[in-house]
């Protein structure tokens, strides 16, 4: 595909519904620009699908934990991001949907890496607050693994607490203990 057959215009969800597959690129939109990176290296892959599975083991059975789905923050201007994991209802994961609305998603966790680490820190810090997603969760890869867990209050995200080792965390009424160690070792922590 060459750069000519992307659109010119900002885009709406229709636009976006129709764009072709770009399975070597991560693609989002943000206020109706197309925004185009390289697909995460492995490492950062082998993170993000251990979170997803240890975050769907533990959590209350009316919750479901995916990884890369796209989210529809605002539909206008159309923003639409792909975060490393999210949380939503079981029973709306269940309906198979193509994409998620940020009012039905209760947390998001962005694993940084090179290229996102200012994006996941600062823009899509504001666009989920703005959005009213409860609970936001940055990992950060550097030695030593550490992990930041913010909650939505009165609009803004509070700093829940920064964990290294082991995060043992809150959701739903639910405990989860998350060994941040483990998601990059060959061996991953078993529920």
């Amino acid at each position: 595909m060459s750069v000519m057959d992307w659109p010119h215009d900002l885009l709406s969800l229709d636009d976006w519904i129709n764009l072709p597959e770009t399975p070597e690129y991560q693609v989002e939109v943000v206020e109706g620009v197309l925004v185009v990176a390289p697909r995460p290296m492995p490492f950062h892959q082998r993170v993000v699908a251990r979170l997803a599975f240890l975050m769907d083991e533990l959590l209350p059975d009316d919750y479901s934990a995916l990884n890369e789905v796209e989210m529809v923050v605002s539909a206008a201007p159309l923003t639409v991001r792909v975060p490393d994991v999210l949380v939503a209802p079981s029973s709306l994961v269940e309906t198979n949907p193509a994409r998620f609305d940020a009012g039905d998603v209760r947390l998001v966790v962005e694993v940084l890496s090179d290229g996102t680490r200012r994006t996941d820190q600062v823009t899509k810090f504001s666009e989920y607050a703005e959005a009213g997603i409860e609970h936001y969760w940055i990992v950060d890869l550097d030695s030593p693994i550490s992990m930041i867990s913010y909650r939505l209050i009165e609009g803004d995200y509070e700093n829940f607490g920064e964990f290294s080792g082991v995060a043992e965390l809150e959701f739903a009424g639910s405990a989860l203990t998350i060994d941040l160690t483990a998601l990059t070792t060959r061996r991953a922590q078993r529920p």
